[in-house]
């Protein structure tokens, strides 16, 4: 097959391309082919707000309180800064939240405390370990802390009779490795990591890991990611294995194959989005990098490139979660429902600007703003999500052993 040029399609003007994957997130995906995606996640804050985990039952503890939504019109919803809408005039107003407010009569308090995936655990594991209400009802964490948190028993099952726009969700996205079925979570964007090169130094297109391992004109001139499953996800699957499910063995000869770029002097660093500057100024050849990364250094050097592999990398998604305990779990369910109307969704998409997992936001878009509809960065081909996958869900002790196996690869 002829492989299309890879394209790094201009920043949207007067938008703002902010990257949310200082430290954590799940990894990205695929083609030359392909198109590109969007970013990654928002680095720790250590001045968040506690207010996410400072709620409790009225007694002080409570295994299942019961449901109060259709008594209490009020629900509080944790997430990320800067991850919707906002009104351009007054960024304290956002506009399809009170939207929801005016239609269901539901007051919603938005908090924009989840800065790290970690850190957000950090401060609810407690409560719900106790069997606590903690102040969300709902909050937006990505793949693999929903599996994480599923494993400890923390989370409520969602029940789509309330969420009928359910219906919605892209198909790519129905059935994932974490949560088949979608009974715990559901999506609220979504994204990819690729490979990034700035030309002016490689001299030629850099579009394969292997590539970014092995050759010998790049060596010392490449950095990889501190994601483990960015990294990682990226590697099985250029030595031709699946991510979403990969044995042991497959996975440590992916380790291995990284260590022997480390030990030949290869890769130069790991890098959370600390490549950005490195690879304006030609310091980094090429790296992987986080596609929302590259959009806003697009100014800085026009030259950059980004292509997502063929061989393909996981597919991550940031996602609604109901804690147990949530005292407006029905409410909850009710804005869900809400983000999954097309024309809700396509005015998110246009201001955050990540992939949106609503059919129909697309076609919402191409009347409203085309140049936002016909971006690749929002709205990925079907066929690069067809070829996606999700970083497959670890147990405890998968966990455990591949993560001190990366870090011992990084050097930590």
């Amino acid at each position: 097959m002829n492989k299309p040029k890879p394209i790094l399609p201009p920043a949207l003007a007067g938008r703002s391309a902010f990257s949310r994957r200082s430290m954590i997130r799940g990894a990205g995906l695929a083609g030359t082919a392909a198109f590109l995606a969007a970013c990654g996640i928002k680095g720790t804050d250590d001045t968040a707000s506690d207010t996410g985990a400072t709620g409790t039952t009225d007694d002080g503890a409570s295994d299942a309180p019961t449901d109060l939504s259709d008594t209490e019109k009020k629900l509080v919803w944790s997430n990320w800064p800067e991850y919707l809408d906002v009104d351009d005039d007054n960024p304290s107003v956002n506009p399809s939240l009170d939207g929801f407010r005016e239609e269901t009569g539901i007051d919603v308090t938005y908090i924009e405390d989840v800065n790290d995936n970690d850190q957000y655990f950090a401060k609810v594991q407690p409560l719900l370990a106790a069997g606590q209400t903690i102040a969300a009802d709902t909050f937006i964490v990505t793949d693999w802390m929903v599996a994480k948190l599923m494993r400890l028993g923390y989370l409520q099952e969602i029940d789509h009779a309330n969420i009928p726009n359910l219906k919605n969700l892209n198909p790519e996205l129905k059935n994932v490795p974490f949560d088949d079925g979608r009974k715990m979570s559901v999506t609220w964007q979504s994204g990819f990591a690729g490979i990034s090169y700035n030309p002016d130094v490689t001299g030629k297109p850099v579009e394969t890991i292997d590539q970014l391992l092995t050759d010998p004109d790049l060596k010392g001139k490449v950095t990889l990611l501190t994601e483990m499953r960015d990294t990682m996800g990226l590697v099985l699957l250029d030595m031709g294995y699946n991510c979403d499910d990969f044995t042991d063995e497959q996975f440590m000869k992916a380790i291995e194959k990284v260590q022997a770029a480390v030990d030949s002097g290869q890769i130069r660093a790991f890098f959370g989005n600390d490549y950005a500057q490195g690879l304006v100024n030609g310091d980094i050849a090429a790296c992987m990098a986080w596609t929302g990364d590259v959009v806003q250094l697009q100014p800085d050097n026009p030259n950059l490139e980004y292509v997502l592999p063929e061989a393909g990398a996981p597919l991550w998604s940031d996602n609604f979660v109901i804690p147990k305990g949530a005292k407006h779990k029905k409410n909850a369910e009710l804005l869900i429902d809400y983000y999954y109307r097309p024309e809700v969704a396509a005015h998110v998409a246009d201001w955050v600007n990540y992939i949106s997992p609503v059919e129909g936001a697309k076609e919402v878009l191409l009347e409203e703003d085309p140049e936002v509809a016909d971006n690749p960065l929002i709205f990925p081909s079907e066929e690069v999500m067809a070829r996606s996958q999700g970083f497959m869900a670890l147990d405890e002790d998968q966990e455990e052993r591949y993560s001190a196996a990366f870090a011992k690869l990084m050097g930590a």
